[in-house]
């Protein structure tokens, strides 16, 4: 069996978790006896209580895919959300670079079907959903990204089997990573329901854009207030809270989406001239 991202520890530390709490539920669902291996690196982390950070990556060059997925980030934010990315290109560069520490994950442009589907296809471990404001949003996230019975995720062609092993249809459930993003008034309202939709792993405060929807600014009390509520809710179900980089000293917050490759670059170009 090829499984590119398991390594001896990963499957250590998976027999380890299932020791001291039984197997996974989809395990349980699929009535086995043993645990699902756990090859998403970055979600072991997540069910560990440790912090996970992402690198952003826009650029459909795989020379520059490859170098942030050695960099040491735990997980790549793959942006087609807010670029020209196609599907296409994202799944050249999982493949260039598969079996790299950093685990893909994609933020689709919507929560349908169609997007869900083509991303977990060709090898994203991990699905980021932009503007959740909506329970039925939060719960079309689980339901396009797991397979039944815990979602309605079609068995169709991909190239997860050269990624993850010919078991990956009994083993994707537990590896798969559901984030969704509260960017609006609106969704923080009602911040509490969306944390709690079954399947949800990690509930993101959009920093940019909970300024851009609601007028205010970083700092002020009206925007902190926004951000408190995600928390509080966030945490309150036994979620992972997630937020910029820069956030990385605010109480609560675990799940961290870092620069972008330019801002990288850039960095690194400046350090070198000095």
């Amino acid at each position: 069996m090829h499984l590119t991202r398991l390594g001896v520890a990963g499957l250590v530390c998976s027999l380890v978790s299932w020791s001291s709490s039984g197997p996974t539920t989809e395990a349980r669902q699929a009535g086995s006896t043993l645990p699902a291996p756990l090859y998403n690196t970055a979600k072991q982390k997540i069910l560990q209580g440790k912090p996970v950070v992402g690198g952003t990556v826009a650029s459909p060059d795989p020379n520059i895919y490859c170098a942030m997925a050695s960099a040491g980030f735990d997980y790549l934010w793959i942006e087609m959300q807010h670029s020209p990315l196609t599907f296409s290109d994202v799944a050249k560069m999982i493949w260039s670079c598969r079996g790299t520490p950093a685990t893909p994950m994609i933020r689709v442009p919507d929560a349908t079907e169609g997007d869900i589907q083509k991303a977990t296809d060709i090898g994203a471990l991990g699905i980021i959903v932009p503007t959740v404001d909506t329970v039925e949003k939060a719960e079309a996230a689980v339901k396009w990204s797991k397979y039944p019975p815990a979602g309605r995720r079609s068995l169709g062609a991909g190239q997860y089997g050269a990624l993850y092993g010919d078991n990956y249809r009994a083993t994707a459930n537990d590896n798969m990573l559901v984030v969704v993003m509260i960017e609006t008034p609106v969704g923080v309202k009602i911040a509490d329901q969306i944390a709690a939709v079954p399947g949800v792993d990690v509930v993101f405060a959009a920093s940019t854009d909970l300024g851009n929807f609601s007028g205010f600014h970083q700092g002020e009390p009206g925007y902190e207030t926004l951000v408190t509520r995600i928390k509080d809710e966030t945490l309150r179900a036994g979620r992972r809270l997630g937020g910029p980089l820069v956030w990385k000293d605010r109480q609560g917050f675990t799940f961290f989406q870092g620069p972008g490759e330019a801002v990288l670059i850039r960095a690194g170009a400046q350090a070198s001239l000095k």
